[in-house]
């Protein structure tokens, strides 16, 4: 029986603050508010985390972890595309190196994970495409059957992969809250949900993206001679990026890295905080259009119209944490259309090989966005985070190029 880690302390409810011991599952028990997890304060632990993010503080040791290799993906200093931009360096933060080529993979393997713990099967959740194939894939590693309610919208790769890995699809008429609404409709039984924010052990998990963000650059501006516990022990307050940029869908992979860059600070593990800036399509932007008006709540977006379906969330349920976690950070929030987010991506492709999708060009063109309106400046570093892998969507990109006349 998998047991989680010392120091893990359990949850901890966003609204009526009331604390909940690790066997809590899904939202509060009390007022059905949102799940924080707690842990020990212990800066060893949190200075181990950059050494190795699977040290961090987690619910999980990675021995008991139903782990894939998932995190330890590269961070890329992409020369021409600072040149582009106009900002001293770019670098890529490449998530679409996962398993499953998406940074779901993060905390879907601490979700699953908690999931074996419990006698509550099937396990389900809603998803724009990337988390349900992440989901079905961690459920196969886990001997656990899962249902994947995605919109018909979602990439045929996503589609067929879930598949694959031996999950269950339903694909729903419509767009990504139809597909939230089917779960309840169509699950007669109980299940574990893997729905994002409805299990806290995603964000949990997700959280050694930040660690790894801060470390990496470390090591890539020869800050800290290497990732190793020998040179992070001897390692003063290490110096951060200007800014990390980051596509926002669900809010989740915000919260994450917010999450990290807090408890590593209050370890006074870095020099200062990066400002942390969100990114969405200008054609579904809950939470940037919110944070733009100084809002602390998100409200639904009316009539959501991205090509970029992985980023299309027009009510998160997570977007009042995202726009709390924003407000703890020096940055803000950017909308992007469809048209610059795919030739960025394009960009990226052409000029510096790696393979993104249409939501780390989302990320890339708000990067440029900020740039150009002098929020960043020719002497800034910047971290972008590209969530998933160029070959998830090849059709859409294809598609933009055919647009103009390639």
């Amino acid at each position: 029986m998998t047991t989680t880690r010392d120091g893990f302390r359990g949850f901890r409810c966003s609204d009526c603050g009331a604390t909940f011991d690790p066997d809590t599952h899904g939202r509060c028990p009390d007022c059905d508010g949102l799940l924080t997890a707690r842990y020990d304060d212990d800066p060893e632990r949190v200075r181990a985390g950059l050494a190795d993010p699977a040290d961090a503080p987690l619910p999980f040791a990675c021995a008991d972890r139903l782990s894939a290799s998932e995190g330890g993906t590269p961070l890329l200093r992409t020369d021409r595309l600072a040149e582009e931009s106009g900002v001293g360096d770019v670098f890529l933060k490449d998530e679409g190196r996962n398993p499953t080529g998406t940074v779901y993979d993060r905390g879907m393997a601490t979700a699953v994970t908690a999931a074996a713990t419990t006698d509550v099967e099937p396990l389900a959740l809603a998803a724009a495409g990337n988390a349900g194939q992440s989901a079905a894939a961690y459920a196969g590693r886990a001997d656990l059957r899962s249902y994947a309610f995605v919109p018909s919208r979602t990439a045929f790769s996503n589609k067929a992969m879930v598949n694959v890995h031996g999950g269950e699809m339903r694909v729903v008429g419509g767009r990504f809250d139809d597909a939230a609404a089917a779960v309840d409709d169509q699950l007669a039984a109980d299940y574990y949900s893997l729905s994002a924010f409805e299990t806290p052990y995603r964000v949990a998990g997700t959280k050694t993206l930040g660690y790894e963000l801060c470390a990496d650059y470390a090591v890539a501006t020869d800050a800290l001679p290497a990732r190793t516990p020998e040179a992070v022990a001897d390692a003063a307050p290490l110096p951060t990026p200007d800014a990390v940029v980051v596509p926002v869908g669900t809010g989740e992979v915000l919260v994450a890295v917010e999450r990290a860059l807090a408890e590593l600070s209050e370890a006074a593990l870095l020099a200062s905080v990066p400002a942390v800036y969100a990114v969405q399509p200008a054609g579904c932007a809950p939470i940037a259009s919110a944070a733009a008006a100084g809002e602390d709540t998100t409200e639904p977006w009316d009539r959501p119209d991205t090509i970029v379906g992985e980023l299309e969330i027009p009510d998160p349920v997570g977007g009042d944490h995202a726009l709390a976690a924003l407000s703890r950070l020096e940055g803000g929030a950017v909308t992007v259309s469809d048209d610059d987010a795919l030739e960025s991506a394009v960009t990226a492709a052409q000029t510096e090989v790696v393979e993104v999708g249409g939501a780390g060009g989302v990320a890339l063109a708000g990067a440029w966005a900020l740039a150009d309106d002098g929020t960043l400046g020719d002497t800034d570093d910047v971290v972008v985070v590209n969530p998933d892998a160029g070959v998830k969507t090849p059709d859409v990109l294809r598609s933009h190029l055919m647009g103009q006349g390639i």
